[in-house]
């Protein structure tokens, strides 16, 4: 059952919306890009041979699950990371994360829920949220994450006619754009709603390696602490923050037996397995913490450049985790095109990633900044931002 018209319903495409809105001149001699979350820290030494080593895996098709070692790695992972024990049927290779979050939407929400079924999602959000659940005939409900919640949606707050329709709710921790993350206490009652109102958790822990000094909990290990429904937690993660490969493509979805038996049949109609060679490479990514530690120590230093930069702005919050910022402005737009036009410093307007409900949009008053270029890139940026904005 899916109602096409209501994609009508969605915000513009941030991108060629950002791109529309810069498209003025600047007097900056020099441009730099602050506003997509791509990594550019080195990746790994190891991928280019171990791509060379299994160059004959292009010529065959892919195992559509993931290989038996890949599987056995992202398996080893968690254990490492959670203290979790998961068997590999239990787990799916994915195309990306964005091919997980989007599909689990497909595989795992039901036609009906008490009337059309309800997809909650964080607003500020990803837009792969609200597109899966228009997908499916669901109704998306956005959850304001703002200050006054500690960035984070919270659920309970939402009428008892809301949460009894609730098929699946998307929760981003640590959190894509304001860098907060989510306890275990949070976790906990988040899972409890779910339990007693019976819809899905899908945790998007994409974010998960990249913090300051204490490792963010896991959903999954959460869920298995309480003793919840096996079905109640998925949770999603990619290589392309943990091992700064976001062209390889590769991460992985975690759960129940049930769910992911169900992701994994859609796969095989409609999914687009990694090429082998190029999962021997997340089996050597998953399988080494090494440079995951390295990578953490430089976004360390980056931590700090921020708060020496903007740590007296009033309503600057020093991210938990992540690589964005999440900067208060007056107004979002306005200060992107200022920035850009007087300083090369291209930024993301922070009402680009949210919905406005009730006459309100949550991200107007910030703006999102990317700190994934090399650090002096990015403290020449940071410097350039507050001396437009803040001084």
């Amino acid at each position: 059952m899916v109602f096409p018209e209501r994609f009508s319903d969605l915000p513009a495409a941030t991108w060629p919306r950002l791109r529309a809105l810069l498209d003025v001149p600047t007097t900056a001699s020099e441009a730099i890009n602050m506003t997509i979350g791509e990594p550019r820290h080195a990746f790994p030494a190891f991928v280019g041979d171990i791509i060379a080593d299994n160059l004959a895996g292009f010529g065959k098709y892919p195992a559509n699950n993931g290989t038996d070692a890949h599987l056995k790695a992202i398996v080893g992972y968690i254990r490492r990371r959670y203290d979790l024990e998961i068997l590999p049927d239990q787990v799916l290779t994915l195309n990306g994360t964005r091919e997980g979050l989007y599909n689990a939407a497909m595989a795992l929400c039901p036609e009906v829920k008490n009337g059309r079924p309800v997809v909650l999602t964080p607003n500020p959000f990803y837009q792969v949220y609200a597109v899966a659940a228009l997908s499916v005939g669901a109704e998306p409900i956005y959850v304001p994450a703002t200050a006054e919640t500690g960035h984070l949606p919270d659920f309970h707050a939402l009428p008892e006619d809301v949460l009894n329709r609730t098929a699946l709710a998307y929760i981003c921790s640590p959190a894509n754009p304001q860098g907060v993350v989510a306890d275990g206490g949070y976790w906990r009652d988040l899972i409890n709603l779910a339990e007693k109102y019976d819809f899905k958790v899908l945790a998007d822990e994409c974010y998960a390696e990249i913090y300051r000094d204490t490792p963010p909990r896991g959903a999954l290990h959460v869920a298995r602490w309480m003793r919840a429904d096996p079905e109640r937690v998925m949770v999603f993660h990619s290589l392309s923050k943990r091992s700064n490969l976001p062209g390889l493509r590769s991460g992985f979805c975690a759960g129940g037996r049930n769910s992911i038996a169900r992701l994994r049949q859609l796969r095989a109609f409609a999914g687009a397995p990694l090429p082998e060679p190029l999962q021997a490479v997340a089996t050597a990514a998953w399988s080494d913490d090494a440079h995951v530690v390295e990578n953490r120590a430089l976004y360390a230093e980056k931590y700090v450049i921020a708060d020496e930069t903007f740590g007296d702005i009033p309503g600057y919050q020093s991210p938990q985790a992540g690589f964005f910022l999440w900067l208060p402005v007056d107004d979002g737009e306005e200060a992107a095109v200022r920035l850009w036009q007087e300083t090369g410093v291209r930024t993301l307007p922070g009402a680009y990633l949210s919905r406005e409900i009730g006459g309100q949009n949550p991200g107007k008053p910030y703006i999102r900044v990317a700190m994934v270029a090399p650090k002096e890139e990015m403290q020449r940026g940071l410097t350039l931002i507050r001396d437009c904005l803040y001084d």
